[in-house]
C-alpha cells in the first residue's frame, strides 16, 4: 500500500506541474487572441498552405519555451542573479502582463508582426514575425524562464519537472495548430465577445499565478535576512 502510494506521489506531482505550465503559459501566448491576427495576415494563402505554417509555427513555439524553461534560468545565473531576485522579478513581470490583459489588449508586439509580414515566401516568415513575437513573445519567454527557476531542484525532481514542462509547452504548441489552421472558422464560431471573454478569465488566473511566484521568491528573501535577537 505504502509503495503504491510511493508511486502515485510523482504522478500527481508531475499533472500539477503540468497544469501550472498550461495555465502560466496559454493566456500569454493566446493562441486564441493571436488567431484573427495570424488570419489578417495570412488571408491571401490557402487553407492548406495556413495549416502547413501553422503546424511550423506551432512547432517552433514549443522549442522556444522548452528552451526558455531548461536554460533560460541558468543563463542568468551566469551573470549571477539569484534564484529567489529571479521569482520575484519574473513573478512581477507575470503580474503586470496579467493586469495589461485585464484592462486592455497590448497588440503592439503583434502590430509589429502585421508590419514586417512579407508574403513573398510563406515559410520564411513562419519564425519572424509569426512565431516571434506574435505567438511567442518577450512576455512568453518570460514566464518560461521564470517557470523554470521556480522548479524543483535535484536529479530526480528536475528531470520530472523539465517532462511535465515539455509536456505543458507541447500542449500550449499543440493548441496553436488548430487556432491558427482553422482561424477562419474559429473566428465566426467564438466571435469578438467570446474572445474577450476567455481573454479576461485567463488574465485574472495568470495575475494569480504571478502572485504565487512573487510571494515564493519574497519568502525566500524576506528568510535569508539576519534576524534580530
Amino acid at each position: 500500500m505504502r509503495s503504491a502510494m510511493t508511486e502515485i506521489g510523482p504522478v500527481i506531482q508531475a499533472a500539477k506541474s503540468i497544469l501550472l505550465v498550461v495555465s502560466a503559459l496559454f493566456p500569454i501566448v493566446d493562441p486564441i487572441g493571436g488567431a484573427p491576427v495570424f488570419l489578417a495576415l495570412t488571408r491571401d494563402y490557402t487553407p492548406e498552405t495556413r495549416r502547413l505554417l501553422a503546424r511550423r509555427i506551432a512547432l517552433n513555439s514549443f522549442i522556444l519555451l522548452i528552451a526558455s524553461f531548461a536554460i533560460g534560468s541558468h543563463v542568468l545565473s551566469f551573470f549571477g542573479i539569484s534564484l529567489p531576485v529571479v521569482q520575484v522579478g519574473g513573478g512581477l513581470i507575470v503580474i503586470s502582463t496579467g493586469w495589461a490583459m485585464l484592462n486592455q489588449k497590448d497588440g503592439n508586439d503583434r502590430g509589429a508582426a502585421a508590419r514586417t509580414m512579407n508574403s513573398t515566401d510563406v515559410f520564411r516568415d513562419a519564425f519572424y514575425p509569426l512565431t516571434l513575437p506574435l505567438t511567442v513573445g518577450p512576455g512568453s519567454i518570460s514566464i518560461a524562464i521564470t517557470l523554470g527557476a521556480n522548479a524543483p531542484h535535484g536529479l530526480e525532481a528536475s528531470l520530472l519537472a523539465i517532462l511535465a514542462a515539455a509536456v505543458g509547452s507541447a500542449l500550449v504548441a499543440a493548441s496553436i495548430y488548430p487556432c491558427y489552421g482553422y482561424a477562419d472558422r474559429l473566428a465566426v464560431l467564438i466571435g469578438s465577445t467570446g474572445m474577450n471573454v476567455i481573454v479576461r478569465l485567463t488574465a485574472f488566473l495568470l495575475v494569480c499565478i504571478g502572485v504565487q511566484i512573487l510571494w515564493n521568491g519574497a519568502s525566500a528573501l524576506l528568510s535569508s535576512l539576519p534576524r534580530v535577537h
